[in-house]
């Protein structure tokens, strides 16, 4: 490296420019002090002194600026010594770093004769050793805890990160130093890392067995959390239904759900949890089933029922009807009322049950009074005809007045025939002639 560096150079060549001016007298002194700093600049080696920078300057300028001799001294030395030093002091920390990891390595074959020769150079690892054992004993412990007697699982959670730290402190336990027990190291410091081998194993299988439980706890939470969003769309699904299809399949989808929650294992938390929430869940379903096949059921009965009122009022078409067709419209009217008497009044279908039953009372009673009217017309009509021939028989020999009398009798019988009936045709054509008759007699 140049004694002298640029920077220093500056400071001097600018402090001797302001001694000198443009004085042409020292312009000599000028050149000689700059050849001097010149060959500084090219010489390699140390960096120039503030004495060996005095020495180049004061007998040529005695008076020069101390101050500026000692900033461009600070200056030609700031930037390269330091520099290497540094340099020169990392080299040395990482080498002796890399070395102290190299003799650190868990091998016994290098460890052991260091061990013999210098064993404090082991005490990294010693220490992370007995740091990595408390560690791992300390996390199997609380990952035991948590995962074994979780209440929550928020509890299986923080237990598995409990069981992948401690999985990680014992896999920085070399397995061929347990049971070797550094004595140099542990006649100073309290040792903690004396398990054995089963030790070791016996902890590396419980960190096994909590990683299988936590592992089947998180599924059986995946398979209770999509059976709990199965069950509350079909809850939806069942809510939304506007039709009998429509709540039949949400209905089923609601049973699949509950019995995805019947197949979480019962030995989980998720499982427990499901259990409990199935007796409430299933009583729902149970409620809603039972709503729903009492609502099938009424609606059967209704449909039945209106067949039947359907048949009755087919059958009552183009009057006037014999009393047996009256009858049988009757009997059907009475069967669609049976149907809905059936259905209780806690059923959905019940408020539309007892207004068709309202109707079909109504036409049932008019049914009746259309079939006994019926059945009165066609017993007068006979009467009446049945008197005819005894009229005709006496009516040569009985005076007019017997006559009329007789007439008057067959007159009032055939009167009580009602419109609508099969006899009021002829029951009218009867009267006629018989009122003529007691005209005449009269």
């Amino acid at each position: 490296m140049p004694r002298l560096n640029d920077r220093a150079f500056d400071l001097l060549s600018a402090e001797i420019q302001r001694l000198t001016g443009d004085n042409a007298a020292n312009q000599v002194r000028r050149d000689i002090v700059i050849r001097r700093l010149e060959r500084l600049r090219t010489q390699q080696g140390q960096p120039a002194s503030v004495d060996e920078l005095r020495d180049a300057l004061s007998d040529i300028f005695p008076d020069f600026d101390q101050q500026v001799l000692d900033a461009a001294a600070r200056a030609n030395g700031s930037s390269a010594p330091a520099w290497w030093q540094i340099k020169l002091a990392a080299i040395a920390i990482v080498g002796l770093t890399g070395g102290l990891y190299i003799l650190n390595l868990p091998y016994p074959m290098i460890r052991r004769p260091v061990a013999r020769v210098a064993p404090i150079v082991l005490l990294p690892s010693y220490l992370s050793m007995d740091y990595n054992y408390r560690q791992a004993i300390s996390l199997v412990e609380q990952a035991d805890q948590l995962v074994n007697q979780a209440s929550s699982l928020n509890d299986f959670v923080l237990g598995d990160e409990k069981v992948k730290q401690a999985q990680k402190h014992l896999d920085a336990l070399p397995v061929w130093f347990l049971g070797y027990e550094p004595q140099r190291y542990c006649s100073f410091f309290s040792c903690s890392f004396l398990f054995t081998i089963d030790e070791f194993r016996a902890a590396r299988a419980s960190i096994g067995r909590m990683e299988a439980k936590i592992f089947q706890e998180k599924n059986a939470q995946t398979a209770l959390d999509d059976g709990e969003t199965a069950l509350n769309t079909a809850k939806q699904q069942y809510r939304e239904a506007t039709t009998q299809p429509a709540r039949t399949e949400a209905i089923a989808a609601w049973q699949v759900a509950l019995d995805s929650l019947q197949q979480v294992p019962e030995q989980t938390l998720a499982g427990r949890s499901a259990q409990t929430k199935l007796i409430a869940h299933t009583r729902d379903f149970q409620l809603v089933a039972g709503l729903d096949a009492g609502s099938k059921r009424s609606n059967t009965l209704i449909e039945v029922a209106k067949e039947f009122a359907i048949a009755a009022a087919n059958a009552s078409q183009n009057p006037p009807h014999p009393a047996e067709r009256w009858e049988q419209m009757a009997g059907l009217w009475q069967e669609a009322i049976a149907r809905l008497d059936q259905i209780p009044l806690d059923d959905p279908g019940y408020v539309e049950a007892q207004r068709l039953l309202v109707s079909y009372q109504t036409q049932m009673g008019t049914v009746q009074m259309r079939w006994q009217a019926e059945k009165d017309s066609v017993q007068a009509l006979t009467n009446a005809k049945n008197d005819i021939p005894q009229l005709l028989e006496v009516s040569t020999s009985a005076s007019d007045r017997a006559n009329a009398s007789q007439l008057q009798r067959i007159i009032n019988q055939l009167s009580v025939v009602q419109p609508g009936t099969t006899a009021y045709e002829e029951a009218q054509s009867l009267l006629q002639s018989a009122q003529n008759k007691l005209r005449q007699l009269q």
